[in-house]
């Protein structure tokens, strides 16, 4: 029998499948890639008898997959946040599936494993821009406010490394980045041990400082928006700039473009982190998706970004 890992190499993906090694520990083979790479099934080769986790990645995505690997008697436990419209039903099957815009992938594993290494889980919420809830949670654990700010700079630069177009765009392969989490019981260990938290960092702040250089245009009362070049530094930096932007002002959603270089932009959207609902509807409009509070869009092309923001400027939010 096999065992395959399948997750987002984001902080949340990251984060949910080193809590369940450590509470399960066996070798298995996993499966990632970049923020932006989601439809990672297809990838996995495996056939009756063996066993599937699957974390942080849109059953939506991957239900042409899901239902093959069902099919020839693969069991597979499924665990995310992000909208499905049928989650199939079948024997083989655990879900684990929840779109309150207030959890995250590692928040269900938390839950699931009954809060073990609830630390890992902070690190993927406080990554997946949950910070209050993050707060909430390291305040109850009895954690002081240094250790927070700790968490929450390895969850927010794990988040960083997983953007890019291409692997030369990242510092270090969430492969490798995951080899050096689960080593580790506690993230605490991992940033006293290993350099690479500080080194993140360091370079997620780099590349905000070139972000913030931009004009940030303004959209009615509700709304913000940026455009970003065709740089690596930009690809890096879209989806962490999006959460900051959003938690400087949360009454108002924001929208990051970043030149793609192929004739459009890829698009970060975050919905008014006081009104965290939207985010996903608005960004099917274009050929997007994601969840409630925080959506993306691969290709908008240029044609299509007046009416992009025109409608951004009039949008609702809210659940």
């Amino acid at each position: 029998m096999q065992r395959f890992d399948v997750c987002n190499g984001d902080a949340d993906g990251l984060c949910a499948v080193v809590q369940w090694r450590l509470a399960h520990p066996a070798e298995a083979v996993l499966v990632t890639g970049l923020k932006r790479e989601i439809a990672l099934l297809q990838q996995v080769q495996a056939t009756a008898g063996d066993e599937v986790l699957v974390c942080d990645l849109s059953m939506q995505r991957n239900l042409q997959p899901l239902r093959a690997l069902l099919a020839q008697g693969v069991q597979v436990r499924y665990f995310d946040h992000h909208k499905v419209d049928d989650i199939p039903q079948h024997p083989a099957l655990q879900a684990h599936i929840d779109f309150d815009p207030r959890v995250c992938t590692s928040l269900l594993m938390d839950r699931h494993l009954g809060g073990r290494f609830r630390a890992w889980a902070l690190v993927g919420a406080y990554g997946d821009n949950l910070t209050a809830v993050a707060d909430a949670l390291a305040t109850d654990m009895g954690l002081d406010a240094a250790t927070r700010r700790q968490l929450r700079l390895l969850g927010e630069a794990i988040n960083y490394n997983a953007y890019g177009e291409a692997p030369a765009d990242q510092h270090i392969s969430p492969q490798r980045l995951y080899a050096l989490m689960q080593r580790h019981a506690q993230p605490q260990q991992l940033l006293r041990d290993e350099r690479i938290g500080d080194e993140l960092d360091a370079l997620r702040h780099a590349d905000l400082q070139q972000a913030l250089a931009q004009p940030l245009h303004v959209l009615g009362a509700r709304a913000r928006w940026m455009q970003l070049p065709d740089a690596p530094w930009s690809r890096r930096v879209i989806g962490g700039l999006a959460n900051d932007l959003a938690s400087a002002e949360p009454g108002m959603a924001h929208a990051v473009l970043q030149d793609d270089g192929r004739g459009g932009y890829v698009v970060s959207l975050r919905a008014p982190k006081n009104a965290p609902g939207g985010a996903d509807a608005f960004c099917r409009r274009f050929g997007g998706g994601g969840r409630a509070g925080a959506a993306g869009i691969d290709h908008l092309p240029k044609g299509d970004r007046e009416r992009f923001l025109a409608e951004l400027g009039v949008a609702r939010w809210g659940d």
